[in-house]
């Protein structure tokens, strides 16, 4: 029986009157498990979770506490990123097929490959990527600290930007660096649709656009600000104005909703006018049902190999060796 079929009997097996919430908190004390939940999971989630925000900040957060569990509702690659963080702890996902499409466009071997051709080039790699290119990289950077990153580094010195090339486009032109760009892309971030913003914008003439740099440059060309998950968020919580669109995965709606209660968010659209086709599908995979699943059988767990976790944690330490800040995703 293979994983999927398997997680499919556990959800039909499911007692419909259970109290999932009430059921989640039992098991979270039983198995001395912290919950995380990226801001792009569903309303739900946040709401159980012991921290929201960032994959990175996510997993250090994890690492601080005593917990013998870190139960990661968001996608693989955070997953990875907490197990690398914390090697001895238990890290389960809700869902394993839960992945990512900037990590599937750059499998480990062609990067490997690719790296071998342009052995003169330093490679910074953006954190949305497996364990495996994590330990073929020289760096790992986020979109919060990644221009800073490269500002420390020698502008004789070539650089190999992946997976992202739209967020390695944003950071050479910020920073005038000739960057050689994988081709890989945000399914999500790059089905916003220039023409529908331009006509939300004629409709809302005083709404800032708010963007992920992971989006095409005519859909930044319109931002009034980019920056990271939490970057935004910390901008319209800030910012006077009460009506802002937003140019990012819509469920952090819910968090800017409940940190800034009276203001108006607006998603930006896709193509047909409307953003549900700009919810990431790899993070609607987890549900209740299956974060109430994976604490109750630990399982789907990540594991990995020691010498491929220290091969992966040492481009991580040295991200957080140059950080001025606290790194965010």
């Amino acid at each position: 029986m293979d994983e999927q079929t398997s997680m499919a009997n556990k959800l039909k097996a499911i007692d419909p009157s259970i109290d999932l919430v009430a059921e989640i908190n039992r098991l979270r004390k039983e198995k001395n498990a912290v919950i995380l939940a990226h801001y792009y999971q569903h309303p739900a989630i946040q709401d159980i979770a012991d921290f929201v925000g960032d994959s990175l900040d996510l997993s250090r957060k994890a690492a601080a506490t005593d917990a013998d569990v870190i139960a990661f509702c968001g996608v693989k690659f955070m997953a990875e990123v907490a197990k690398i963080l914390s090697p001895t702890k238990t890290v389960i996902l809700p869902d394993m097929e839960a992945g990512c499409s900037l990590e599937d466009s750059c499998p480990a071997d062609e990067f490997a490959e690719f790296r071998a051709k342009h052995p003169d080039h330093l490679s910074l790699t953006y954190i949305n990527c497996s364990a495996a290119v994590k330990a073929h990289s020289d760096i790992i950077v986020t979109s919060s600290n990644a221009e800073a990153i490269i500002e420390q580094i020698p502008h004789d010195q070539p650089i190999i930007f992946a997976p992202d090339k739209y967020l390695g486009g944003y950071i050479a032109r910020k920073t005038g660096r000739d960057m050689l760009l994988w081709d890989g892309s945000c399914i999500v971030h790059e089905r916003f649709s220039e023409r529908e913003l331009i006509k939300l914008k004629a409709q809302n003439p005083d709404a800032p656009v708010v963007a992920h740099p992971e989006c095409p440059k005519h859909i930044l060309d319109h931002a009034d600000h980019v920056g990271s998950t939490s970057s935004i968020l910390s901008y319209v919580t800030t910012n006077p104005a009460t009506d802002f669109i937003i140019a990012t995965e819509p469920h952090i709606i819910h968090q800017m909703e409940k940190d800034a209660p009276g203001k108006n968010f607006i998603g930006a659209p896709g193509a047909d006018g409307n953003c549900n086709c700009n919810m990431c599908p790899f993070m609607e995979l987890n549900t209740m049902e299956k974060l109430y699943l994976c604490l109750r059988d630990l399982k789907p767990e990540i594991t990995m190999d020691e010498d491929l976790r220290l091969k992966a944690l040492a481009p991580l330490k040295k991200m957080l060796e140059m950080s001025p800040v606290k790194a965010k995703v």
